[in-house]
């Protein structure tokens, strides 16, 4: 959201990086309970899901929420940032045989955030739909629809074509991907189509949060 000032800090975890005077509502996904103990395979259907779901909780907790200044509950309405997350994927990983420093691991975890991230702001924009885009989002709409724009290009695996980066960014890594169907099946092809939907919904609707992860 450049058109509403310039991000000069983060929060103190250092995990949200936005405007001054913001926060985001936190929750975090435990990605073991997505694998299957007998098949060990991961449950990308039920993770999807879980993620829709908890993006709407924590829009709903947008409301609930109290906050420690009056500034900070302002613009915290005004862009309803949210702070969707996962957790333990090193027992993901670990536990399906995949060492935490590697290729695979990288891989993995780039596509299970893809997902996340893609699903979530697909979920915003169909709120948005219903509910209106967040307050801050009309100045805003041709910035973010770029960085979404630049997500999906990452999501595709594409090496070219991103809009306004100084640094290209890690692209989704297909390759390797392809090598980890027996546990991972479809964590490509589900990156790409959650960053799809994402852009085609926020370019109809808007978003109804300013960031969702």
């Amino acid at each position: 959201c450049p058109a509403s000032g310039a991000i000069v800090g983060s929060n103190p975890c250092s995990e949200y990086m936005f405007l001054d005077d913001t926060a985001c509502n936190l929750a975090s996904m435990n990605l073991l309970a997505f694998r299957d103990p007998k098949t060990k395979k991961f449950d990308i259907a039920g993770y999807e899901h879980a993620v829709r779901l908890w993006t709407v909780v924590l829009e709903i907790s947008v409301a609930m929420a109290q906050f420690p200044s009056k500034e900070i509950a302002e613009r915290s309405y005004e862009y309803r940032t949210l702070g969707l997350g996962y957790a333990n994927i090193g027992g993901l990983l670990m536990s399906s045989g995949i060492g935490y420093d590697s290729d695979a691991a990288r891989a993995i975890g780039g596509a299970l955030t893809a997902i996340m991230t893609g699903i979530s702001y697909a979920t915003s924009a169909e709120m948005a739909k219903e509910l209106g885009p967040f307050p801050g989002f009309k100045k805003n709409r041709e910035h973010m629809l770029r960085v979404i724009r630049n997500h999906r290009r990452a999501a595709h695996g594409e090496t070219t074509g991103y809009e306004k980066l100084a640094t290209p960014p890690v692209r989704l890594d297909h390759v390797t991907l392809a090598d980890h169907e027996q546990f991972f099946a479809g964590l490509a092809q589900h990156s790409k189509r959650a960053w799809d939907k994402a852009l085609a919904l926020g370019e109809e609707h808007g978003f109804r949060n300013a960031q969702a992860t």
